[in-house]
Formats: structure tokens, sequence, C-alpha cells
């Protein structure tokens, strides 16, 4: 502001230059607010020169490095969003993989019980089959008993009938005799 003022001052200071009454004025207003034209110039090159070495060491660098860190910025922004597209795929392949093993695991389940089930049915096949052998075996051990039991009870029977004759009728008797008693007590009590 201050330059274009001084600016206007030379320039009008060139026009009053030639109407003699207005160059009093411009260097009454110079000299009463101590404007010196030299000045003027030494510090507008001044501040020329300042400003140049601050564009060129200050805020070129600053500049540079604003650049470079809003880029770094844009990278790790751009990074972040490819990682968290990665977590995402990754989230999604991992959901997959743990929907796969559970369809698995139940399909193992799934055959561990049909396998048990079958195994179950097997061995229960199996052991009663083994149990009607064994109730068999026994009504036929109890069969058999049973006869030698009646053998037994017979020839018994027979056995005290001839003792109990010999005694009533008091005598001995020979032996085809016994076996004649023997014989007709059996065919008795067969009849039983």
């Amino acid at each position: 502001m201050l330059s274009s003022l001084l600016l206007l001052a030379v320039s009008s200071g060139v026009e009053v230059a030639a109407n003699g009454e207005a160059a009093s004025g411009i260097t009454k207003i110079t000299s009463d607010f101590g404007i010196s034209v030299p000045y003027i110039v030494a510090q507008v090159v001044n501040f020329a020169i300042v400003a140049f070495l601050l564009w060129k060491f200050a805020f070129k660098p600053v500049m540079v490095t604003l650049e470079d860190r809003q880029q770094k910025i844009a990278a790790g922004l751009k990074y972040a969003e490819e990682t968290k597209a990665q977590l995402a795929s990754a989230q999604q392949e991992f959901a997959a993989v743990i929907k796969t093993a559970q369809v698995d695991a139940t399909k193992l389940i799934e055959e561990a019980r049909k396998t048990a089930k079958e195994f179950t049915e097997r061995e229960t096949a199996a052991a009663t089959e083994r149990a009607n052998g064994i109730m068999t075996k026994a009504q036929q051990s109890i069969d058999l008993e049973h006869k030698k039991m009646l053998e037994q009870a017979r020839t018994e029977i027979a056995r005290l009938v001839i003792i109990t004759t010999q005694r009533v009728l008091a005598k001995e008797l020979s032996d085809a005799d016994r076996a004649r008693y023997n014989e007709a007590a059996a065919r008795e009590l067969s009849g039983v």
C-alpha cells in the first residue's frame, strides 16, 4: 500500500513539477511524514530481497515438505483402504472356511451316528442270536436232564417195586424174575 502511495506520489510529483504550486504540496507531505524516496526505494529493494530469500529458502522447502507429507498421507490412506479391503476379504474367506468346517463336522457327526446305530443294531442282533442259542442249548440241556431224571426215577421206582415185592412175597427172586418184573414195571411207568 505504501508502495502504491509512493508511486502515486512520484507520478504526481512529475506532473506537479510541471505545475510548480502542487510540487510544494507533495514535498510538504513527504517532509511532514518524513518520507524519503531513496529510503523507500531501499526498503522496496530490501523487501524484494528478503521476500525472494524467504521464498527460495523458507517457503519453497516448507511447500515441498508439505507436498511430501500430503503424498505420504495419501499413500497411507490408500494403504489403509487396501488393508481394509484385504481384511474384509480375509474375513469373508475365514467365514467361508468356518462354514465349510461346520458342514464337514456336521457330516462327520451324522456319519458317526449312522455308524454307531448300525454297530448297535449289529451287536444287538448278535447278542440276541447268542442269547437265543444259549436259551436253546439250555432248553436242550433241561430236556436231556429231564429225560435222564425220568429214566433214573423209573429205574429207582422199578428197583423199589422189586424190593417191595420181595418183602411182600417174602421170597427171594431169581435174576430172571427180577428182570421180568423190572420190564413190566418200566412198561407200566412208560405208559403213565
